[in-house]
């Protein structure tokens, strides 16, 4: 024996008011993306952690790909929503909210040990807005369409089929039989209920987007609301994948497979050669928060520059073993700073949080060979090396590397200064007779003989990673890296900023995609 059970009338407006604004957030996420020329997923693909962090990344990394999802993202957000709101297709579209949303709650999703980031609005242990809004969706995906009003009902309140409707009535019946197809005037307003908020959704919009004065729209332009919630990121087209070419081209150093372009760590680590601008390295400890230099570091990866130069300190170690852990891949190739009466310390609390080389910062390494401490040096670089992992020498001055050579050293690769002196802040009538890293209150040169620096590095067959390239931002990406690329060296370790790295990869391939004029053989 059955039961029916009664429905009472306000449930079917309380699902139909859900339905619609589950579909009001559908379609606006889609048309601000449509409308804005400088969106895209990559970046929300390229900041996914868990489990299936590999897949997005993958995807994020091919700008076919990108572009594909991209446009069915926008017109999926912009159709589920479409339906949603009207009520037509409505199972349908609710089986594709579900997926849709789906994808996105498992890209980030909310487990206990990842950084929800900038990606979502937070989340509360498993459960988000993205879960909220799937589940929503799933109750949609079951409930019969006479639950709730739409236009799906209109379909089946209308017999399409050829047949005259018009039953026989006795002639002595007083009254008319309706016809059971017939549509009432009061049901099909309440199909239709829809309507009035899609024209609203349609003002609402084109107020937001050029229709409102002058003032109001100067007044309100740095207020502008756009949709970054839990169902997409909108992230400006400056940090968009599909604007790379592909990824930069690697060597080797040793079994590892480097980008030639790493990573540089100073500023994120907050240093920054800023002249007589002061405020910069204060800006730069502001801008690149922890969720800052993970976003970097992913960029840097889907771009091809999979390898990172971090000073060995518990601030960088940390990120690093956060970003790990939410499934980033990136290499460390770590600066140290050993001191002369404890030359073990730092280098074993770099690999021992999984540095893959170590190499003795030029600062200690100039200042060394300067005092004659090549012992020191030697045992430092076997210390390194019985650890095993590669181990290297930086050297602001060229006769850092000299020295360590005809010494004998055991160094598997080395870090020397390179830039050309074409560049504002030179200055040619300045005698270059103070060391570099003496020169810091100048902070004009880093290279102070780049042609000799170039002929010795010719003899020397270890892999030869070249910093300064830029002489600290003074020369353009173009002309800095053609010329350390031209003159010998295998890679380079260049400092950026997040929306610097696609265009700075861009520029690499483009120098190494022609022949190059390059004397030095590849060591690399």
């Amino acid at each position: 024996m059955s039961t029916k059970i009664q429905v009472p009338a306000s449930f079917r407006y309380l699902t139909t008011f859900l339905r619609i604004i589950i579909g009001w957030h559908f379609l606006y996420e889609g048309l601000v993306k449509l409308l804005d020329p400088n969106w895209s997923s990559g970046w929300y693909l390229i900041n996914a952690q868990g489990y299936f962090a590999g897949f997005f990344h993958a995807m994020a990394s091919n700008a076919t790909v990108l572009n594909i999802i991209d446009i069915l993202n926008v017109w999926g957000l912009i159709l589920i929503g479409l339906g949603l709101m009207l009520g037509i297709m409505t199972r349908i579209a609710s089986i594709s909210g579900v997926v849709l949303i789906g994808l996105y709650y498992f890209s980030n999703p909310p487990f206990i040990g990842y950084d929800p980031g900038t990606n979502v609005e937070g989340h509360y242990l498993f459960v988000n807005k993205n879960l909220v809004e799937l589940a929503a969706l799933l109750v949609f995906v079951m409930l019969p369409a006479k639950l709730q009003f739409g236009l799906d009902n209109l379909f089946t309140m209308v017999d399409f089929s050829f047949k005259s409707p018009v039953k026989a009535v006795p002639r002595e019946v007083n009254h008319e039989t309706l016809p059971e197809n017939k549509i009432y005037r009061r049901e099909l307003v309440k199909q239709m209920i829809a309507i009035p908020f899609l024209g609203g959704f349609v003002y609402a919009v084109a107020r937001n987007y050029g229709w409102g004065s002058h003032e109001e729209a100067h007044l309100s332009q740095s207020m502008k609301v756009n949709a970054v919630s839990g169902a997409t990121a909108m992230i400006s087209r400056e940090l968009d994948l599909t604007q790379l070419k592909k990824k930069i081209p690697s060597g080797m150093l040793g079994d590892h497979q480097i980008g030639r372009v790493i990573c540089g760590g100073n500023l994120i680590s907050g240093f920054a050669h800023s002249r007589d601008l002061i405020y910069v390295s204060t800006f730069l400890k502001k801008y690149f928060t922890e969720q800052k230099v993970m976003e970097t570091f992913r960029l840097c990866e889907a771009a091809g520059m999979n390898t990172c130069a971090l000073r060995v300190a518990p601030e960088e170690i940390n990120i690093l073993n956060r970003y790990r852990k939410n499934g980033g891949k990136i290499q460390w190739i770590a600066p140290a700073y050993p001191e002369e009466d404890d030359y073990k310390t730092n280098i074993d609390l770099a690999i021992d949080n999984g540095a893959i080389a170590v190499m003795v910062m030029g600062n200690v390494g100039d200042q060394w060979v300067r005092e004659g401490k090549l012992d020191l040096l030697d045992k430092t670089i076997h210390h390194i090396k019985s650890r095993g992992v590669y181990a290297g020498l930086v050297g602001h001055q060229l006769e850092t590397i000299r020295i360590a050579e005809e010494a004998g050293i055991p160094t598997d690769f080395y870090m020397k200064t390179l830039h050309h002196r074409d560049y504002w802040s030179y200055r040619p009538e300045e005698p270059k007779t103070v060391p570099i890293i003496d020169n810091y209150a100048i902070d004009n040169y880093w290279a102070m003989t780049p042609e000799t620096t170039i002929q010795y590095m010719e003899s020397v067959n270890k892999p030869w990673i070249a910093f300064k390239t830029l002489a600290a931002g003074a020369l353009k990406p173009e002309e800095g890296l053609r010329y350390v690329f031209e003159n010998g060296a295998d890679f380079v370790c260049l400092g950026m900023f997040d929306f610097q790295v696609i265009e700075d990869a861009n520029i690499v391939n483009d120098i190494l995609d022609q022949p190059i004029s390059r004397r030095r053989e590849w060591m690399a």
